[in-house]
């Protein structure tokens, strides 16, 4: 974990101070809220309410559509940016650098990587046999890796291809096509392995190829694939939390959109590192209601050409937060990749075939929690039992239900270790003014600087918030 942007040496004795009042405080969380009114451009502010012990401050801004963080070797902070909504080759990777305890504010924001296609997630692993250090990008096509030399302003090297991930389908703006990819490097019987997500070509459909609603393993030089989770429309947030279970990843992960405003929970897993064989988790014909999988009875789409109409799907009412979506044919999203078109082929053929979908749902795993439909949980950050206020907890990013009206999402939520059951931690993403949504932020990507202090990013505004104790 990164340290505390204070002075290291004095934090703890700050920890014994927060300590001396956290009961009082951790009964604040979820509960009291005060508002944080914050201006990130001439005459442009967001609102937004936190736990009374808790302040807000922008830390960085102007980076466009910014997603997920990670820490280099040498401390400094990494974030993604993805440009838009659009599939493109606009993406870059940034350095955020010079946050301390003087100002709330990044220093520095140095421009690392770019022209790179919609890159989502980042991570960092160093060999502990050469100790040469490697940054793994997650791209909508492909996982790429650098070399990274500690203080570096751009790579020193040419990147390897280590994995290449199907890469078409409908587009994104639809809810159909699925562009994100995010990493996770976990140890597994004294091996480190590289885990990557891919999400879903479809909405509700029966995919054709196999690294489509899934995560793969893999050794750090790409070596050695294998699926070990199946049945996931789309786990954007996945992380290794080592210090609630040293045998597993957690994953959140998005139900699919054909049930109306009220179903299905978006699932938050925890799943094995390394098991026998893949691992189940429904999708597309199982979904989650009341912390159960249960069977979806709606026939699944033929594999028809694009416009043909769909059983399940009537066309979009417009009022997506992804924009106006009249002319997409009813049926774009409840097609595999292709659209009922020809078939290409699959390049992780060798993998296996992608599952059939399930006939019933008993042996899909319970989730570690859920949250309400169309939240779109993305990513988390753990919190340990050392942490005063936030001891033993999750924070999640819930990024916003695609139609605001039904106003589910649009929040950082807190969850206990021991009891499981969200909670509004940060709250004014989303409003409703003359009974009509107003999107003002997206939450999207958590990672925790040091006791009971974080970052976040707002992939809608382009900014990083930097939450910590008001006592600081």
């Amino acid at each position: 974990m990164a340290c505390f942007p204070t002075d290291c040496k004095s934090l703890s004795g700050w920890t014994r101070v927060i300590a001396a009042v956290a009961v009082l405080f951790t009964s604040l969380v979820g509960i009291g809220q005060t508002p944080h009114t914050l201006t990130y451009a001439p005459g442009k502010s967001i609102t937004l309410s936190l736990p009374e012990p808790f302040d807000i401050n922008i830390a960085a801004s102007g980076l466009r559509r910014v997603r997920f963080f990670a820490q280099a070797p040498d401390g400094r902070i990494f974030v993604t940016g993805m440009d838009n909504l659009a599939d493109n080759t606009r993406g870059a990777i940034y350095i955020l650098d010079g946050l301390d305890g003087k100002s709330p504010t990044f220093a520095h924001t140095i421009r690392y990587l770019d022209h790179l296609r919609n890159p989502n997630s980042i991570a960092f692993w160093t060999d502990p046999g050469t100790k040469q250090s490697w940054l793994y990008v997650a791209l909508t096509d492909k996982l790429i890796r650098y070399k990274y030399t500690s203080g570096d302003a751009k790579p020193s090297s040419q990147p390897e291809t280590l994995i290449r991930f199907p890469d078409y389908g409908l587009n994104y703006k639809y809810g159909g096509w699925h562009l994100t990819r995010t990493i996770a490097i976990a140890p597994v019987e004294n091996k480190t392995r590289i885990f990557v997500s891919v999400g879903s070509s479809c909405n509700y459909c029966r995919e054709q190829e196999v690294l489509r609603a899934a995560i793969v393993a893999m050794d750090p030089d790409g070596k050695n694939p294998v699926i070990i989770a199946n049945g996931m429309r789309n786990a954007v947030g996945l992380a290794y939390i080592s210090e609630v279970d040293s045998r597993s990843l957690f994953a959140t992960n998005m139900g699919d959109d054909h049930l109306g405003d009220k179903l299905p929970e978006d699932p938050f897993f925890k799943l094995d590192v390394s098991p026998s064989q893949a691992v189940n988790f429904g999708w597309p014909t199982c979904y989650f209601t009341g912390g159960k999988a249960v069977l979806d009875r709606t026939p699944l789409p033929a594999m028809i050409a694009q416009g043909s109409g769909s059983p399940s799907r009537p066309q979009s009412s417009g009022d997506s937060v992804y924009g106006k979506q009249a002319r997409v044919a009813a049926a774009g999203v409840n097609l595999a990749a292709g659209g009922g078109h020809a078939p290409v082929h699959d390049p992780n053929a060798a993998l296996g075939r992608a599952p059939t979908p399930l006939k019933g749902c008993e042996q899909v795993p319970a989730p570690y929690t859920t949250f309400p439909a169309h939240s779109s949980p993305l990513g988390f950050a753990y919190f340990s039992a050392s942490d005063p206020i936030l001891h033993d907890s999750f924070l999640v990013a819930l990024h916003g239900a695609g139609h605001p009206r039904i106003r589910t999402g649009y929040r950082v939520t807190r969850l206990s270790v021991s009891d499981r059951k969200p909670q509004d931690f940060i709250t004014g993403f989303l409003t409703f003014a003359g009974g009509k949504p107003v999107v003002h932020g997206r939450p999207c990507g958590l990672f925790r600087l040091g006791p009971d202090a974080f970052i976040l990013t707002d992939d809608y505004l382009g900014l990083v918030y930097y939450v910590h104790p008001r006592s600081q």
